[in-house]
């Protein structure tokens, strides 16, 4: 049984041949490499490369290029099936990292970046199309949770290796990209082995789909990107510029947002379920306003890890956005939707990283309060989700209610 000698139903097929456990182990697959050149990014830069925060800023946005692009997937649809798409993105995606190391300059730096961020949005934005596809509504959450919970378990092992062989074994930069590229590569040709090739449900629109009754998400999605910048370049940046954490403290902490993630997102998502998208992001966003505000003023290393870890944690409360859009979309809109809701979600993305990046240099607390103002706008957008939403009953304007009138 392989990809390329057996054809099976998503539907009907069980057991560890099941799509949930290939969405798992792909998951696991893709945080092997980039959780590993997650961690060593910044000190790679800082070290190898003398990086301030106009260049962070420069590579970040170069990164999240191909994010901007994802809407192209639809025509590589047009040669290629999801699945297939979703292995070629985790190859390039281990190939841009494995390769990091051996190209120590500036340019080096942004070419394998942009090679390995290529893989990775691509990857993302076909795992978002066939988890909404594959897997049930009515649990959808909850496996979410757990496919982030095995990505979580990846990251454990990549930041552990690190953290516990950095100083042990005198590890470089290019050994560990090396490895971790490597390793992606290795699973990605188990799963190729393994698994069957899932035949598609409803047949997906091969052409850009944009609908006004989707604008909730839209926004949502757009809010997202600019809030997610401003914890994966400038919090990290701050831990290394600012506090001086070294490569294995840095991996410590991701340990700990390994940890976090893996016992909590499977719980997220079954609270999700249970509660509703409405009220799980709304505590999202809460939490973020205080967390933002924290980071802007914070002095201590201690208490600025702390808060890495909690706004981590509320990462996993974004599976709330994808179902959703999974209760209220067409559902041969899903994949179409999927590129171009990861471009709208990289529209901010690309601009952030370099315009605070020169505002860093004036003001890093400028920055955070700048996130803290976007979870704000965010909150209102979260209040706008229906208690169960639907097609044709997307959006709850609250606000237009009548005033329910007085016992005369």
């Amino acid at each position: 049984m392989s990809y390329f000698t057996l054809s099976a139903n998503p539907a009907t097929q069980t057991g560890w041949r099941s799509p949930a456990v290939l969405l798992m182990i792909m998951a696991g697959a893709m945080q092997l490499s980039f959780a590993a050149w997650w961690n060593l990014m910044n000190n790679f830069a800082v070290q190898e490369l003398s990086f301030t925060g106009k260049e962070i800023g420069i590579q970040q946005s170069i990164r999240e290029i191909p994010g901007f692009l994802s809407f192209a997937a639809i025509y590589f649809l047009l040669v290629m099936r999801e699945q297939t798409l979703a292995y070629v993105s985790l190859a390039l995606l281990g190939i841009g990292v494995a390769v990091t190391g051996y190209f120590p300059t500036a340019m080096g730096f942004y070419i394998t970046t942009f090679v390995m961020s290529v893989g990775f949005h691509y990857y993302e934005t076909m795992n978002q199309s066939l988890s909404l596809q594959w897997l049930p509504k009515a649990t959808a959450a909850a496996s979410m949770g757990k496919i982030i919970s095995v990505g979580a378990f990846a990251q454990l092992i990549a930041y552990g290796l690190i953290f516990a062989g950095w100083k042990t074994f005198d590890l470089s930069f290019t050994t560990v990209f090396l490895i971790a590229g490597s390793l992606t590569i290795a699973v990605l040709a188990f799963v190729i082995i393994a698994f069957p090739s899932f035949r598609e449900g409803v047949p997906q629109h091969k052409k850009l789909i944009l609908r006004k009754r989707y604008w909730l998400y839209y926004a949502l999605t757009f809010m997202a990107g600019a809030r997610r910048q401003i914890f994966t370049v400038f919090a990290g940046f701050l831990m290394v510029e600012r506090f001086d954490y070294h490569v294995h403290e840095v991996a410590g902490l991701f340990l700990l947002n390994g940890a976090f993630n893996m016992i909590l997102a499977p719980k997220i998502g079954s609270l999700i379920v249970r509660f509703g998208e409405r009220k799980a992001l709304m505590v999202e966003y809460v939490g973020l306003i205080l967390v933002f505000v924290s980071y802007a003023f914070v002095t201590n290393a201690t208490v600025a890890a702390s808060l890495y870890v909690i706004d981590h944690a509320f990462f996993a409360i974004a599976i709330a956005i994808k179902t959703y859009f999974q209760k209220i979309a067409d559902p041969a809109d899903i994949a179409p939707t999927a590129g171009v809701a990861f471009t709208i979600n990289h529209i901010a993305a690309v601009a952030i990283p370099v315009i605070f990046g020169l505002i860093w240099l004036i003001s890093p607390a400028a920055v955070f309060l700048a996130g803290a103002g976007m979870a704000v706008i965010s909150l209102i957008l979260s209040s706008l989700i229906p208690s169960n939403p639907d097609a044709g009953r997307e959006v709850d304007f609250w606000y237009r209610r009548p005033l329910p009138q007085a016992a005369e």
